[in-house]
Formats: C-alpha cells, structure tokens, sequence
C-alpha cells in the first residue's frame, strides 16, 4: 500500500520526515552543527563549484570557525549529514581539482521543500544571533497554530484518513467530513490541505478555519501516478476546480512594476516577451482564477491585461463595479 505523502509544491521524500520528527531535538542539543551545515550548503550552492581549500578560506573567516580551519574528516561528516538531512548531495569533481557541488541542483529550486527548509534555518540562525535587535526585525505571522497541521502530517505519513470539522467563511456552522489528505500547501501566509472526499473530488482546505481535526484508523492509498507538483502546474494558487482552463495571458506591467515582477514572477510559467521604455509584457500559461484576477486588481494602474480579450473585460468590468461603489 503507498502510504499518504506530505506535499507542499511538490512530493516530500522521506527524509523528511526525519527531519520533522527530530528537527526541536536536533536544533537543542547541536544548533552550532546545524548552522554550519546551512553554511556549508549555501557556500557551495554560491560558488557552484569549490575546493575544500577554498572552503576553508571561507570558514576562517567566520565567527564559527574559531579560527580552526575544517579538517577533511570534518567536512566529510558534514557532507554525509547534510544527505541524510535535507536530501542534498555534494559530489566532487575530481577532473577539475576536486571542485565540491551540489550534485542535485534541481532539489534546490524555488519551490522546492530543500530550498524553503534552508531558507527557513538560515533565517532563524541570523534572528537567533542577532537578539538584540529583535525590536527591529519584524515578521509576517501565519494564522495557523501548527496543531491540525502537525496531526494532518502525521495521518499523511500513516496513509490513515482523517475526520475534520470545517466551517466556509460563507456557512453558518461548521461542517464535519472525513476526507484523505493529499498535500499540503503554503499560499500567502496560509496552510492548505488538499483534501480529496469519498466520492473522488478534490477541495482546497484552509487550516485556519479548521476546528478539530482525529485520525481514523481506516486506510487510504495515494495513487501511483498522483504528483502534487503536477496538479497545481496551471493554477496561480490554490484555487481549484473553477472550470477555468489552462490558457496563454499576457500582462502589462508600467513603471516599477517590471522590477517587482522580474524579482518575483507571478507564476513559474512567467516569460518577459516585450521590453520598452514605458512598459514590459510579461506571457503567462496558467488558469485564470479569481485569485489570479484578485493579484491584477491589486496592482491597480500598474498592471494592465493584454490578452486574452475576455480577461481585459472581466477585469475592467470589476474595477468599473468597485468605482460606482466608491460613488455612493
């Protein structure tokens, strides 16, 4: 039987589940070898390709060497840690004078767990060594209090199904399902959990409006060919099952927008096709949906619709609704 499986953009590989079992135990007995293996990994991710001595050079010159340079037993362990860890791997190319790099790249793209796993420690490290100036380090607060999340993580890695109390910002009183936890996904400062009913539809579930949440012993199996990477491909969120198709949307952005939307593409798809003085188009292949929409809104004059033609309309026939609002 395939076992549920945690999913945030993409599948989780089991070494992560390790990782989030022992990550409070890990990080209160040996925090300085978990910052130096962050180090480690973004040193070489940086460089792409180093030598040890290199390496070293880099490490004396941190406070945590204590001028001692890494002896190559050391940086071994190190390497054999960070694979059992995060699942990344440092090869060495030994044509080249033995150069370390990271032999999985593609593990550390943007929306990788690897990468958000990195970048979360690597943050937390620079907080925790920078206390005094926590008045002045200020951060986004995610309104979930970790406790569903944790249990649906636990049904995910047992394959168990899950009896849930949910209440829709549009109903009255919450409703109690038992549905098989598919993924999870982080959207805008929120947890989502992709659910999927008895019946075999799927829904988009938000932990914050999630009141209880008990593991049933009854079993569910996660299709072999189900990849959570795939199924969120042509969405801009988390919205699903619309009706809206996949199509290509290309959007105009002035001033700085462009900068914004080049530091940060909306979507994976995004492809600048079109540079001038005055503006940018930026071409998309994604479904439509209203999040998607709720995003152009945002920008007000900053970015404009090119096409598809009916996209323009919808989103001038909104703005026109929300200017006779301001009217009255």
């Amino acid at each position: 039987m395939i076992m549920g499986r945690v999913v945030l953009r993409m599948d989780f590989p089991p070494f992560l589940f390790t990782l989030i079992d022992n990550l409070d135990i890990a990080l209160m007995k040996t925090p300085t070898l978990f910052k130096e293996y962050i180090w480690l990994v973004n040193t070489i991710r940086r460089a792409g390709s180093i030598s040890l001595s290199e390496i070293n050079e880099k490490w004396i010159s941190t406070e945590m060497s204590g001028g001692v340079p890494f002896a190559r037993t050391t940086f071994n362990r190190h390497k054999d840690a960070i694979e059992d860890i995060f699942g990344i791997f440092i090869d060495c190319d030994r044509k080249s004078g033995y150069k370390y790099f990271i032999g999985n790249e593609e593990v550390l793209r943007e929306d990788s767990v690897q990468n958000w796993m990195l970048s979360t420690l690597s943050v937390n490290n620079m907080i925790s060594e920078s206390l005094s100036l926590q008045d002045r380090i200020l951060l986004e607060n995610i309104p979930s209090d970790g406790v569903h999340l944790h249990k649906v993580i636990d049904a995910m890695k047992q394959g168990c199904l899950v009896e849930l109390q949910y209440k829709r910002y549009s109903s009255v009183e919450a409703k109690v399902s038992v549905v098989a936890p598919y993924c999870i996904k982080l959207f805008r400062r929120r947890w989502y959990l992709l659910a999927r009913y008895g019946g075999g539809g799927f829904a988009i579930l938000s932990f914050d409006r999630v009141g209880k949440v008990d593991l049933l012993k009854e079993h569910f199996e996660v299709e072999k060919d189900f990849d959570a990477a795939n199924f969120f491909q042509e969405c801009f969120g988390v919205v699903i099952g619309d009706g809206s198709q996949a199509e290509r949307v290309v959007l105009r952005a002035y001033g700085k927008e462009k900068f914004y939307l080049r530091d940060l593409p909306l979507h994976h798809s995004q492809k600048e096709i079109h540079d001038t003085d005055e503006y940018v188009d930026f071409e998309y292949h994604l479904r439509p949906t209203d999040d998607f929409k709720a995003q152009i809104l945002s920008r007000g004059e900053w970015l404009t619709v090119v096409s598809p033609q009916w996209l323009a309309d919808d989103i001038c026939d909104r703005l026109k609704a929300n200017l006779e609002k301001y009217k009255k």
